[in-house]
């Protein structure tokens, strides 16, 4: 796996991306012409790699293309009108709108669920143990804003450490410096940092705060008003694709799919997909409600925006309804 995803992994790169190109709403893709949806390497995503193996849309009676991108070339894909739909997360649902690429979150794939990590040296043991110390990660990226939550929670500040800007793919590297006391990185990168200092481990992960990375699949406006019948059974396909992952019988099976895509073994995948919590569309459902916190679809959205307006991503804060349609998600 790549350093494919996440909020805003490579926000700041990708919306300087989509300024460049002069990017516009992407356009809708004819009416008898396949859905163009990109998708990259996120366990939440490669999941859909199941129902194209397993011909699952043609059965249910829509036409799909789904095309493999790195995730900021699938961002200035979508910002360019080049597919219909892009899967990514929240938080960069609304880069790509500060950019002039207004998109419709219309369901969710997952949430991050311990993928995402800060990892401390041998013998520090919470987050509480880094104050005073330098931490590696990218400024802005989605790691920084899982250090903000934790330290928060932990009753301390950004001020109480110091961040040093580092290339999440460089963190392996950075944590064996002295200088450095912890790094933040997603998986697999995180794993390899683990790997290359014995006795480092997580001080504080994305499974300690469920909700506060969520992955979404985000239309343009006009592919979702003029196609909304498709885009439905698209969603339906979705069920039978987290079923067929999550029932043990049929796991293995989903693992190698997943894992041959992603060009890794297969039980390596394994660990992955671990900390990847799959959404049902009725588990999905519950967070498409207009509330506060990180049950909320809403609530997530509006903090991402805080965090993009605070770390620079763009200036001022955004309209996070008008990014959200709950129309076919089954929302109450």
């Amino acid at each position: 796996m790549g350093s494919a995803r996440h909020f805003i992994r490579g926000a700041a790169l990708a919306l300087l991306a989509l300024v460049a190109i002069g990017a516009t709403a992407p356009k809708a893709s004819a009416a008898d012409g396949p859905l163009r949806i990109g998708y990259s390497d996120w366990p939440g995503w490669v999941a859909w790699q199941v129902a194209i193996d397993k011909g699952w849309f043609k059965e249910s009676g829509v036409d799909v293309d789904f095309e493999w991108f790195d995730y900021s070339a699938s961002m200035d894909a979508f910002g360019a009108g080049k597919i219909d739909a892009v899967t990514v997360t929240n938080g960069d649902t609304l880069v790509m709108g500060s950019g002039g690429s207004k998109g419709v979150m219309i369901m969710l794939t997952d949430y991050s669920n311990g993928n995402d990590m800060i990892i401390g040296k041998p013998g520090l043991k919470k987050l509480t143990d880094l104050k005073g110390k330098k931490v590696g990660l990218e400024s802005g990226l989605v790691e920084h804003l899982l250090l903000l939550n934790g330290l928060k929670k932990a009753g301390m500040t950004d001020a109480d450490v110091e961040i040093v800007n580092v290339k999440t793919n460089d963190t392996p590297q950075v944590l064996s410096d002295d200088a450095i006391s912890a790094v933040g990185a997603w998986q697999p990168v995180a794993g390899q940092a683990m790997k290359g200092v014995p006795g480092a481990k997580p001080l504080y992960t994305s499974a300690d705060q469920p909700g506060l990375i969520y992955d979404v699949v985000t239309v343009s406006p006009t592919s979702f008003a003029g196609r909304k019948d498709d885009w439905a059974k698209v969603m339906k396909v979705w069920d039978k694709v987290v079923a067929f992952i999550t029932d043990p019988k049929t796991q293995p099976d989903a693992v190698k799919i997943m894992a041959a895509r992603s060009g890794v073994p297969p039980e390596e995948y394994v660990r992955y997909l671990k900390g990847t919590k799959l959404l049902s569309l009725a588990e999905g459902a519950k967070v498409f409600k207009d509330a506060d916190g990180f049950g909320s679809l809403y609530g997530s959205t509006r903090n991402a925006d805080d965090f993009n307006v605070k770390a620079g991503v763009y200036k001022e804060s955004q309209d996070v309804k008008s990014y959200i349609d709950p129309s076919l998600a089954g929302a109450k």
